[in-house]
């Protein structure tokens, strides 16, 4: 038996311990792949809020001091956008947390579409 033929056997033996389902080899496989799915379930991923953006000039920025105000672009009442990365994956709108706290939360309004992945 050459390399490809014991490559291709392996991949044989292998697929079909997948597809019979009764074989322990298969459960081990599933047992293995749910086993990474936790571990990165349990990973803290950055999340950034986005609450609104400005277009300042040069000179204003450079003459901000303390208690100065830098306008937005949006209102109050506007939703604020969740991005992991720099993809947007919810809307939501900001709100004190419920534990009293006087924390700063975002209750979540509109989901993305995640199917194809974070």
């Amino acid at each position: 038996m050459n390399e490809d033929d014991s490559g291709e056997a392996g991949q044989m033996a292998e697929g079909a311990a997948i597809e019979g389902g009764a074989d322990s080899t298969a459960l081990t496989v599933t047992d293995q792949s749910h086993a990474r799915r936790s571990g990165v379930l349990g990973v803290p991923i950055e999340v950034m809020v986005s609450v609104g953006k400005a277009r300042p000039l040069v000179s204003h920025l450079v003459n901000l001091r303390r208690d100065s105000v830098l306008v937005l672009d949006s209102l109050l009442e506007d939703p604020v956008e969740i991005y992991i990365g720099e993809r947007l994956i919810a809307r939501g709108e900001l709100q004190e947390a419920e534990d009293g706290t006087g924390q700063l939360a975002v209750r979540l309004t509109e989901i993305e579409d995640l199917s194809n992945g974070v």
